[in-house]
């Protein structure tokens, strides 16, 4: 199992900047990806970042050139950096991990989620 746990939101003015932080515990080994999603009232939960365990990431149209997505292995910890903050970026943001089966590192098949932080980005 995988325990997740964001950090770093709060209000900030458009333009401005934040990190968030999602810390991971428990059978990291077995984490595949991670990603983060963002979901704003009335509106679907949208894939923001992602990042696999060889460092590939992908990024959704909105975000590309403003946020960036990195880990600290030795840490376990996920970042999203996001600069250039846009009101349109308010949401509650949330950490995910996937995990694959592998029955040599004991790891089943999952997802994982964090309980979220709130961003919110005044004009």
């Amino acid at each position: 199992q995988v325990q997740l746990v964001e950090s770093g939101g709060g209000l900030v003015q458009a333009g401005g900047s934040l990190r968030l932080s999602c810390a991971a515990s428990g059978d990291t080994i077995c984490i595949s990806a991670m990603g983060w999603y963002r979901q704003a009232p009335g509106k679907e939960r949208e894939l923001v970042a992602t990042i696999t365990s060889g460092g590939d990431t992908t990024y959704a149209d909105s975000v590309k050139g403003r946020f960036t997505i990195s880990r600290d292995n030795a840490k376990n910890t996920l970042y999203l950096q996001m600069n250039t903050l846009k009101p349109e970026d308010t949401a509650v943001y949330n950490c995910n991990a996937v995990t694959l089966w592998s029955a040599r590192r004991s790891c089943p098949d999952g997802m994982n989620w964090g309980q979220g932080t709130q961003v919110t980005v005044s004009s």
